[in-house]
């Protein structure tokens, strides 16, 4: 099964984020959904210079009437979170489009293709615009997906292996919003304790200085085996002149990973919860799966 370019995609300049749901009948937008990855090849050649990939996953309230016959294992609604005064919500939506380029212009492009093509079956409900800062940089400051798995490895923590929805990937997806007069009146010392690295140079720091309340030490998880539960971050930074933050994407083979850095962010172990969420507020959260490439067209024959 060929996966979504999208998923295990390299870093790019910028991003487009849309979230649709749906308006039209089904049977319709399953032959659509067929078109995108035919879609999604053309436009990388009309543009091969600007690295372009693209992405659709489908959310967990509208697989099965889209998608009936099977459904992936473990698929479930974005599980909320509430603890310590913070909160995760669940915002489902039916469809997640990611595209993702080097060049502004042919997101916008891309992005007109598929509008064109879903038309009067979805409505555009979230529109966000990701992008590079500096060197690969969150708003924070801080370097971001330090711990993503390289080359090979990206395929083998985000995609299930065998079975129908081989090459294919949990998403789940929240935009966070940065108290950035809040984060910025920290010295520098202060800030480095709560992510747990240095800021400049991006040096973690060793295991016994880590606070337990910072944020590597409550993402950075273990199973019972003692292996690490790994996921593929396709986060961008996203801001106006209003507000500002992370365009947060994970991807992987099981929800259960993600789910479990949640809950220890908000909920920690001992009271010792994620210090990082002093400073910045998730306002939106859905989960969805990003299916093949076969999958798709198969279905929407």
């Amino acid at each position: 099964m060929k996966a979504q370019a999208g998923i295990c995609a390299e870093p790019n300049l910028h991003a487009l984020y849309l979230m649709f749901n749906r308006t039209g009948e089904v049977t319709a937008l399953v032959a659509r959904l067929a078109s995108l990855p035919a879609l999604w090849e053309a436009v990388a050649a009309d543009f091969p210079d600007a690295g372009f990939t693209g992405l659709v996953a489908v959310g967990a309230d509208a697989w099965d009437d889209l998608y009936p016959v099977a459904r992936p294992p473990q698929f479930r609604g974005f599980m909320t979170q509430s603890a310590n005064g913070q909160q995760a919500p669940n915002t489902p939506f039916d469809l997640f489009v990611q595209l993702r380029a080097d060049r502004v212009d042919v997101l916008h492009h891309a992005g007109q293709r598929v509008m064109a093509l879903l038309a009067g079956l979805v409505a555009l409900v979230e529109e966000v615009r990701g992008f590079r800062n500096l060197d690969c940089r969150d708003l924070t400051g801080f370097v971001d997906g330090t711990e993503n798995p390289q080359d090979e490895h990206r395929a083998e923590v985000a995609l299930l292996e065998g079975g129908e929805f081989a090459g294919g990937s949990y998403v789940h997806v929240q935009r966070w919003v940065h108290a950035m007069s809040d984060w910025e009146k920290l010295a520098l010392k202060q800030q480095e304790d709560i992510i747990g690295r240095t800021k400049r140079d991006n040096i973690e720091y060793e295991s016994a200085d880590k606070p337990l309340t910072s944020h590597i030490k409550r993402v950075n998880l273990k199973t019972p085996k003692g292996e690490s539960m790994e996921i593929l971050r396709q986060s961008m930074p996203w801001g106006t002149m209003t507000e500002q933050g992370l365009y947060f994407i994970s991807c992987c083979r099981t929800p259960l990973h993600f789910n479990a850095m949640m809950a220890s962010m908000y909920k920690g172990e001992g009271g010792h919860f994620d210090h990082l969420l002093r400073f910045t507020t998730a306002v939106t959260g859905a989960a969805f799966f990003a299916p093949s490439e076969d999958f798709l067209v198969a279905k929407g024959q």
